[in-house]
């Protein structure tokens, strides 16, 4: 996949994921659509980064994405069966991406 098209589909995912959120505590009925939506796309930016020349410190940051993307997944499960666990595994992905930006940052 090309850089821009994942990055665009990054940014997309990432507006639906936060106003699925948002829209969930005002109890719109839509709301875990939209959160899957956004979660299903940033799940799928993170598995198709190409790690196959990047160093061993850049494969692990990579995987610690992919276990946030797949969290966000169980998120929006947990939502659409009306339970407050999406909160908590919304709260973890979000720790280890925020995690991962600050160190590729630093690289």
């Amino acid at each position: 996949m090309n850089q821009q098209i994942r990055t665009l589909i990054f940014n997309c995912s990432a507006v639906f994921l936060l106003s699925g959120a948002v829209c969930y505590l005002t109890k719109v009925f839509f709301a875990p659509y939209l959160f899957a939506l956004g979660a299903a796309g940033i799940a799928v930016c993170h598995l198709t980064t190409p790690v196959k020349h990047a160093g061993i410190r850049f494969r692990r940051l990579q995987r610690l994405n992919v276990i946030a993307g797949l969290l966000m997944l169980v998120a929006s499960v947990f939502m659409f069966k009306h339970q407050n666990e999406w909160i908590l595994c919304l709260s973890i992905a979000a720790i280890l991406q925020l995690y991962t930006a600050f160190v590729v940052r630093k690289e």
